[in-house]
C-alpha cells in the first residue's frame, strides 16, 4: 500500500467517524430531548414566568419586579438603549458571546465563532431583554410557579452573571445590541455542543421544579413539553392581572 491509499484510507476514516458521530448525536438529542423529566406537583400558583424562542434560541421571562427581587438594580433599564423604565418583563438568556456579540444573523456565522462555541473556547455572556406585555403564542409559553420555586430560578440565573470587584452584574458595553431594550452582560460557563443556550434554559426549568427534558441542546424538546391548552389557560387567567 502506497503513501497515496494510505491518506485516502485515513481520511475515509475520518470523514465517516465524522458522519457517524452527527447522526449519533443527532438521535441521542432526539430521543432524550422527548423523555420528559416530571416536575413537583400541588404548589401554590403565585409567580407568572414565560420561556420564549425565536426559533433557535430560548430565553426565561421574569417579572421585572417581585418580593424575591428587583431586578433592574442589577440588570438596569439604564443599559438599554431606550433606557425606559415602563416595561415590566424581562427575557434572560444565556450564550456564547460570539454567537452574541458577532452573529446578527445564521448567514453572518463565522467559522471561528462556530469552532469556538462548537468546542466551548469562547467565553459566555447573559442577555436580557425587556418587554412591556407577553402573550402566549406558538413561541411563547406561561408557566405559573410558586414563590420558593421562583427563588430558586433566580438563585440559579443569578448564579450565571459574572461580577465585578463591588459585586455587580458586567454590563458588556456593545454596539451589538439587538433592539432598544436589551443588554449584554458576561456569564460564566462554556458553551459546547452539548450545553447550549437551550441546555440552560431546561436546567433553569428544572431547578425550579418545572417540567424538563432529560437533555437538549435545541427548543423543541422543551416546548412540546409546554403546548398550550385549555386546562392551563383557566389556570393563568386567575393570576395574570398581577404582573399586568
Amino acid at each position: 500500500m502506497n503513501i497515496l491509499e494510505i491518506i485516502v484510507r485515513i481520511i475515509v476514516i475520518i470523514l465517516v467517524s465524522f458522519l457517524c458521530f452527527v447522526i449519533l448525536y443527532f438521535l441521542v438529542e432526539f430521543c432524550c430531548s422527548r423523555i420528559t423529566i416530571k416536575g413537583e406537583t400541588n404548589f401554590p400558583k403565585e409567580v407568572t414566568i414565560y420561556i420564549i424562542t425565536n426559533g433557535d434560541h430560548t430565553d426565561i421571562v421574569v417579572p421585572v419586579r417581585s418580593d424575591i427581587i428587583d431586578w433592574d438594580k442589577e440588570i438596569k433599564y439604564d443599559n438599554t438603549l431606550s433606557k425606559d423604565t415602563s416595561f415590566q418583563y424581562l427575557a434572560i438568556g444565556w450564550g456564547d458571546k460570539g454567537f452574541y456579540l458577532e452573529t446578527p444573523t445564521w448567514s453572518q456565522l463565522k467559522l471561528s465563532v462556530a469552532f469556538k462555541a462548537v468546542f466551548g473556547i469562547n467565553s459566555t455572556a447573559m442577555h436580557a431583554t425587556y418587554y412591556k406585555q407577553m402573550e402566549e403564542s406558538n413561541t411563547c409559553r406561561k408557566i405559573i410557579i410558586s414563590k420558593e420555586q421562583y427563588f430558586r430560578l433566580v438563585t440559579f440565573i443569578v448564579n450565571k452573571f459574572q461580577r465585578d470587584g463591588n459585586g455587580h452584574f458586567i454590563n458588556i458595553e456593545t454596539n451589538a445590541n439587538y433592539g432598544d431594550t436589551d443588554a449584554f452582560y458576561e456569564a460564566k460557563g462554556r458553551y459546547s455542543l452539548f450545553y447550549t443556550c437551550n441546555t440552560w434554559s431546561n436546567e433553569a426549568l428544572r431547578k425550579c421544579g418545572q417540567k424538563s427534558c432529560l437533555w437538549t441542546v435545541f427548543d423543541t424538546g422543551i416546548f412540546l413539553k409546554y403546548k398550550t391548552t385549555a386546562n392551563n389557560a383557566e389556570g393563568n387567567k386567575q393570576h395574570a392581572e398581577s404582573f399586568k
